[in-house]
């Protein structure tokens, strides 16, 4: 069966399935926040051709990074998630079977959160498009804004970087990585098809605020690049960094897809890695990174104006970042 077939209100009585039945059924959902927390509201577009494909991403994998994108943004806010409104442009021609498990992995990436699916809208379109919001709470001293980095602080990231891009181009070419094996080139694939916003990373944010009510963090999520993360904080704080290469987190297994150049490329622009990058300062830095395995102190914020990357080689050592080097949509 098809979209046309079931007609608008089958296809929403299919869809209410995925949300709490006390919740929808108005015209807008009624939330009631938690005293003394301020409210973070988020929206994010995922478009059939520019940011996934059947090629190289099924149907439950769609839904699991739409909601994914949505709750990173929540995590790089320091914010907890309440809930999603889900709104979707479908073609009349669509599998009512692809529908349905674009919502199973919605579900699933929200489950892991407690987070339910509150409402949303449905229309035709040329095109599959799938706009998510997602509503969550953090109080207010404890918001992570891009604009609060200080010069000397360390910059830290949460994970490993790189991966997804090596997994789409795994996806993409059943040939390369030939030297992997099955194990190693399923995770990379997983990290590019079903990336985990690091909402886990909150309650060691909280323990760290518990012991320094007044510590003050910025940072951003890394969905767009680490080098746009890194670029866009030092902008928004009006503050430089400079960023070791060498301390780069990312998998041995990179070097067997490609050379280190590309590798280094895919580590810094490759995007969609939806970790965070975190500014605080250094002797905080380095109690949070003991908390969080895959975590790494990677540079430090500067005076200057420049994002710079040092190489650790002689000839051109140092590299200077900029946003124009990662993905633009124009």
């Amino acid at each position: 069966m098809e979209i046309r077939d079931l007609g608008e209100q089958g296809l929403l009585a299919m869809v209410k399935r995925f949300c709490p039945l006390e919740v929808v059924g108005d015209d807008a959902a009624v939330l009631s926040p938690v005293a003394d927390q301020s409210l973070v509201v988020t929206t994010d577009m995922l478009v059939e051709g520019c940011h996934f494909s059947d090629r190289t991403t099924p149907a439950i994998a769609v839904g699991w990074r739409s909601v994914s994108a949505n709750l990173s943004d929540l995590a790089a806010m320091g914010a907890s998630p309440l809930g999603i409104t889900v709104a979707l442009g479908l073609r009349g021609e669509t599998p009512i079977n692809w529908v349905e498990q674009l919502y199973e992995g919605m579900a699933e990436c929200l489950d892991q959160f407690q987070t339910p699916i509150i409402g949303g809208d449905i229309c035709r379109s040329p095109i599959n498009t799938i706009s998510i919001t997602a509503i969550g709470t953090v109080a207010p001293q404890r918001i992570i804004k891009r604009s609060t980095a200080q010069p000397e602080w360390a910059i830290m990231v949460s994970g490993a970087h790189g991966h997804s891009r090596a997994g789409l181009e795994l996806l993409l070419n059943e040939n390369l990585g030939a030297s992997l094996s099955e194990t190693e080139k399923r995770s990379l694939q997983h990290h590019h098809q079903y990336p985990q916003p690091r909402l886990d990373i909150l309650p060691s944010l909280q323990k760290l605020w518990d012991s320094d009510p007044h510590l003050i963090i910025a940072g951003m999520d890394s969905s767009d690049g680490l080098a746009d993360a890194i670029v866009q904080i030092s902008q928004a704080s009006g503050v430089g960094a400079r960023i070791e290469a060498q301390k780069l987190p990312h998998s041995n297994s990179l070097f067997q897809l490609a050379p280190a150049e590309t590798v280094l490329d895919w580590v810094l622009y490759g995007g969609e890695d939806f970790e965070l990058v975190l500014c605080l300062p250094c002797d905080r830095a380095q109690q949070l990174i003991k908390h969080i395995p895959g975590s790494a102190i990677i540079g430090v914020t500067t005076t200057e104006t420049e994002t710079i990357l040092l190489t650790g080689t002689h000839s051109n050592s140092e590299i200077i970042l900029t946003q124009k080097q990662g993905f633009q949509h124009f």
